[in-house]
């Protein structure tokens, strides 16, 4: 997919802006892995300091799809490491918002994939796989589903309903 410059989508669709069809996430996340910009379809998942429904994701074909993590804004543990981002990687995802912390911040570094996280902390998640797959969320201020477009660069992160022109 052709990288999208966040602001060049927003000052093309102000249209969609005012409809609500084009939504901008608070700017919250600091920037993890090589890849900086990034988008594709958003697929989500809902923890709290529990990351098994996290690792199931990322064993599946990512087919260039962004994972969407409400880990709650959880800043106790980690929910997402780097061998999870390293299967990503190697799986096809283009990439990873997390609204929780990550660690191994020098091995996801190291991989090309976007990842986004509030932080980085040294203690990992749980293991009790509670969650729910496929819901709507809400991350950095906005309500976020299944199938619609994440936008991702280095001036912030878009949500679009669909694949808004530039």
């Amino acid at each position: 997919m052709a990288s999208v410059a966040t602001a060049e989508v927003c000052d093309a669709n102000t249209h969609l802006i005012q409809s609500g069809e084009l939504r901008a996430l608070q700017p919250i996340f600091q920037i993890y892995g090589r890849r900086q910009v990034f988008s594709g379809p958003i697929v989500t998942v809902k923890v709290f300091e529990d990351n098994v429904l996290i690792r199931d994701f990322l064993e599946e074909k990512g087919n260039g799809r962004v994972l969407v993590v409400d880990g709650g804004g959880s800043l106790r543990c980690a929910i997402l490491g780097g061998n999870p981002v390293q299967q990503a990687q190697n799986n096809g995802w283009s990439g990873i918002v997390v609204n929780g912390c990550i660690r191994d911040v020098d091995e996801i570094n190291g991989c090309d994939i976007g990842v986004r996280a509030l932080a980085s902390h040294p203690m990992k998640a749980n293991k009790k796989g509670l969650g729910e797959k496929n819901v709507p969320v809400t991350v950095a201020g906005t309500r976020i589903s299944d199938g619609e477009w994440l936008y991702a660069d280095t001036d912030g992160i878009l949500i679009s309903r669909s694949e808004p022109s530039v």
